[in-house]
């Protein structure tokens, strides 16, 4: 086995919380500059389509195995990183809202290293260069909206109670005077990293977002204004606008119906594996090409 390369076993225990049926499959290393991550592959033998897959604020890359296994046992893989100060590289200041944009930053910048390591790793060609998507659930779908903004290797994307539309977002404009964001953030700080500043680079792929209507974190009218205007991108490109899915419920009974989808869980991870099954394991469901 690659030096570094660490089977579930190796770990400790929280690393070992994982399934059973997942663990086998699963391989724990760093790539890129240092950033943690397991991979995930059906067989680890043949090339797979795969999903590069980001947690939000406060956790880290093990949260949700279940949507994991659903992936693999549709056939698609999965690299899933800790954000800067999540997990494995774990630093207070930096899971507390002052330091999202920082994370935004970083995390942004960090994924296509870690996107070669993946493809050229001791492991072999089994993580397919032409069959890559991205997602990711709050903080994890800013920064896949911001990549995005960029010329990417991405099929399509997968959004989780997040939002694109940071200014709007840190203004609390869509929350209650008694929930508004918890920290002020330079306007020149936010434009850099928030995508509604930069759509004009924003090449048409699918996309599915998925959200409570009553998330009282990250609202769904902040999300909602940002996919208008994502979808006029679109028009303007010449792409079809349903290449973007909204898929919402009135209320999911989740903690401030935000963290996770509560009693629609099973719903949500269904819609998502059945989403990347069309556009990652049916070709012909993609947008056709990836900048590379």
């Amino acid at each position: 086995m690659p030096d570094g390369w660490l089977t579930m076993d190796d770990l400790p225990e929280r690393f070992r919380m994982l399934p059973g049926s997942l663990r086998d499959k699963t391989r724990a290393t760093t790539l890129g500059s240092g950033v943690p991550a397991l991979l995930i592959h059906p067989t680890w033998e043949s090339p797979a389509p795969w999903v590069f897959w980001m947690h939000g604020r406060t956790v880290s890359k093990e949260l949700d195995p279940g949507r994991y296994l659903r992936w693999v046992r549709a056939g698609i893989g999965c690299c899933a990183i800790d954000l800067p100060g999540h997990g494995e590289r774990y630093d207070a200041e930096r899971t507390h809202p002052r330091a999202s944009p920082s994370v935004i930053e970083q995390a942004t910048g960090e994924i296509d290293g870690v996107i070669e390591d993946v493809l050229h790793g001791d492991w072999g060609p089994v993580f397919d260069p032409d069959r890559i998507g991205i997602g990711g659930m709050s903080l994890g779908g800013m920064v896949t909206l911001r990549r995005l903004c960029e010329p990417h290797p991405f099929k399509a994307a997968v959004l989780e109670s997040t939002s694109g539309d940071l200014g709007r977002l840190y203004s609390g404009e869509d929350l209650p005077d008694d929930q508004k964001w918890p920290v002020d953030h330079a306007p020149e700080v936010t434009a850099r990293i928030d995508p509604s500043e930069h759509l004009d680079g924003f090449r048409p792929i699918p996309v599915l977002a998925m959200h409570s209507e009553a998330d009282v974190v990250v609202p769904w009218n902040t999300q909602r204004g940002f996919l208008d205007r994502l979808a006029a991108r679109y028009e303007q490109q010449g792409a079809d606008a349903g290449l973007i899915q909204r898929l919402t419920w009135p209320q999911t009974g989740a903690p401030s119906e935000h963290a996770g989808f509560g009693k629609v869980a099973n719903d949500a991870k269904t819609a998502h594996t059945e989403f990347f099954e069309r556009t990652l394991l049916n070709t012909a469901g993609a947008d056709g090409g990836a900048d590379r």
